[in-house]
């Protein structure tokens, strides 16, 4: 067996499977084995495609990330104290995993739309570095009427945004009505939507995400999520 792959205790608890105690108990009892039926023992190092739990394949041993349609009402937080977790919306066993899942960037409250969830540190970085300038789509539908020149203002990289020493990068407007627009941001500033409007005078009354790099909503009903292919995954 290849020195490689983790002792199985420390991967069975990595992904959720309970505490320490409680996995070693479940190989002594046979709850897991490979997948030809042979036993096996907590500290074998065994490549985890070949290990069955209860007769299923590991949950994901390598790594989850998933596509989420946010609802409204949801934060994206740890924290109990502070709402509706979006974390409800996903299995119990993956908040028990190490490392723990989390989101890429947020998105508050009062924002629904396509959120990522993740617990590969590197495609957070990814998906988080400046340098990378990620399009996210976003529509917006506003309290006034959106007038025609603001897209030549959000294009040229010059809004200031209160309490911001440099400017926000150039943002592309693309109007569906008087009050309701797609705007495409290339980085992911604190409320940035919001805020752009707002120094604009305006006020945005309904915010929802629509795309994240290649990634969309399309096939995603509210409060469900899909699985994320590797090859989906911006370069």
């Amino acid at each position: 067996m290849s020195k490689r792959f983790p002792r199985l205790d420390q991967l069975l608890v990595s992904l959720g499977y309970g505490s320490r105690r409680e996995v070693q108990r479940m190989i002594k009892e046979m709850y897991v084995v490979r997948d030809d039926g042979v036993s096996v023992k907590e500290d074998d190092r065994v490549d985890p495609s070949l290990i069955r739990v209860a007769g299923e394949p590991l949950d994901h041993p390598e790594g989850i990330l998933i596509a989420l349609h946010k609802p409204l009402g949801y934060v994206c937080s740890h924290n109990d104290e502070e709402g509706r977790l979006i974390y409800e919306l996903v299995p119990p066993q993956w908040l028990k995993r190490d490392p723990k899942l989390v989101t890429v960037g947020r998105l508050d409250k009062e924002t629904s739309g396509l959120i990522i969830l993740t617990d590969r540190s590197e495609l957070v970085h990814h998906w988080t570095s400046p340098k990378k300038h990620v399009e996210k789509i976003y529509e917006v539908t506003l309290r006034d009427p959106v007038p025609e020149d603001l897209r030549e203002v959000f294009a040229s990289g010059t809004l200031m945004l209160k309490g911001e020493s440099k400017p926000c990068l150039p943002a592309k407007l693309t109007f569906i009505d008087k009050h309701k627009v797609h705007l495409t941001l290339q980085e992911g500033k604190y409320h940035q939507v919001r805020r752009m409007f707002a120094a604009c005078g305006n006020h945005v009354v309904k915010l929802h995400r629509l795309q994240f790099g290649k990634l969309s909503l399309e096939g995603i009903a509210v409060g469900e999520y899909r699985f994320i292919q590797i090859s989906e995954v911006d370069a």
